[in-house]
């Protein structure tokens, strides 16, 4: 299994980085902010960059450390990408079967079995832990319905079926999704997913979470020689990587979602850590940013059993070890893909 590195995020602005022998230094003008040796690195995102050194970016490629860079509010601009990992024939494998709806299907529809699966679950595990201090019949009835969607997704005969069936889950999931705000409920007010831009503090929470997610999966997927733009269940688009978004339905709910949750509740930010742009749009400010960012590495320190490989991996290696079954699949070493459910 792979071994979990370091990311590391540099999120103050107008920061170069630059290759020093075999360190990465991240400099502020003439000031050396940092230097840390390349060969200690999983990946490095650069928030809101200046630039990188050429010698930087082919040393990373080199060496398979994925380097990313986002604005300052977490939108994806570009990835810098070496030698493509993996066999020819997987791939011709994945786009083969993407071409084909048919064989589209039963890959899609277990991606969303685990979505549905392990946002039901976040639903009944936060009724059962703190009955008295949420609307715990409502919570209830919602995780019920999207029980019986999972009984729908079963019966699907189409991708368009798939997607509706996913879309009214979504939609009873989030209509309770306020209740498991537990603490400074007036500040973190959530009436609904909304995005490009996030409106309130918990979207904005949320959509900056879901990138990070999203990057750590697509090079989970590259690392098995897997290609993130070409997915099952999200189509091909220029410029979207459709499979790194498709597996990552599966870790939203119980690995994003309740990382949210979780910094709010235990208050390890403040309604004053975020200010609003003249057009509505609800963003970080620095501090809070970097409060974020290590506490969600710390999180994906945290170990758990995998259910289908019965071994004790760390929630960060859970996105490889799901990009390692479906290439399995597509080899033909599984009868099916197994997503990841959650408990």
């Amino acid at each position: 299994m792979k071994k979990l590195l370091n990311t590391l995020y540099v999120t103050q602005p107008n920061v170069y980085l630059s290759l020093d022998g075999e360190n990465v230094v991240a400099k502020r003008e003439c000031e050396e902010l940092l230097r840390i040796p390349l060969h200690n690195l999983e990946g490095i995102v650069a928030f809101g960059y200046i630039g990188a050194s050429p010698a930087l970016m082919g040393a990373c490629a080199e060496k398979g450390v994925a380097l990313t860079f986002l604005t300052m509010n977490g939108r994806f601009l570009a990835d810098v990408v070496g030698l493509e990992k993996g066999n020819v024939i997987l791939r011709k494998t994945q786009y083969r079967l993407s071409d084909s709806e048919e064989s589209s299907l039963p890959i899609a529809r277990n991606i969303l079995i685990g979505k549905l699966h392990n946002s039901r679950w976040v639903l009944e595990r936060a009724a059962r832990d703190h009955p008295l201090r949420l609307d715990s019949e409502q919570v209830k009835k919602s995780a019920n319905i999207i029980a019986n969607n999972i009984s729908l997704l079963r019966k699907a005969e189409t991708l368009g079926q798939l997607r509706g069936i996913e879309g009214e889950a979504a939609s009873h999931y989030f209509s309770v999704f306020n209740e498991l705000i537990l603490q400074n409920k007036e500040a973190f007010v959530f009436t609904g997913r909304n995005r490009r831009p996030p409106l309130d503090r918990v979207n904005a929470l949320l959509s900056f979470i879901y990138t990070l997610l999203s990057k750590d999966v697509a090079a989970a997927l590259s690392a098995v020689g897997l290609d993130p733009f070409v997915g099952f269940l999200h189509r091909d688009r220029p410029g979207r990587r459709s499979l790194a978004l498709d597996i990552m339905e599966e870790f939203r709910a119980p690995l994003a979602d309740r990382f949210v949750l979780t910094i709010i509740n235990n208050r390890q930010i403040e309604p004053n850590g975020f200010m609003q742009q003249e057009n509505g749009a609800v963003i970080m400010k620095d501090e809070t940013r970097r409060v974020v960012i290590s506490a969600w590495q710390e999180r994906k320190q945290d170990t758990l059993t995998h259910p289908f490989l019965k071994e004790k991996i760390t929630w960060g290696l859970v996105p490889h070890a799901q990009a390692l079954l479906l290439s399995r699949y597509l080899r033909g070493d599984l009868d099916e893909y197994p997503p990841f459910l959650w408990k």
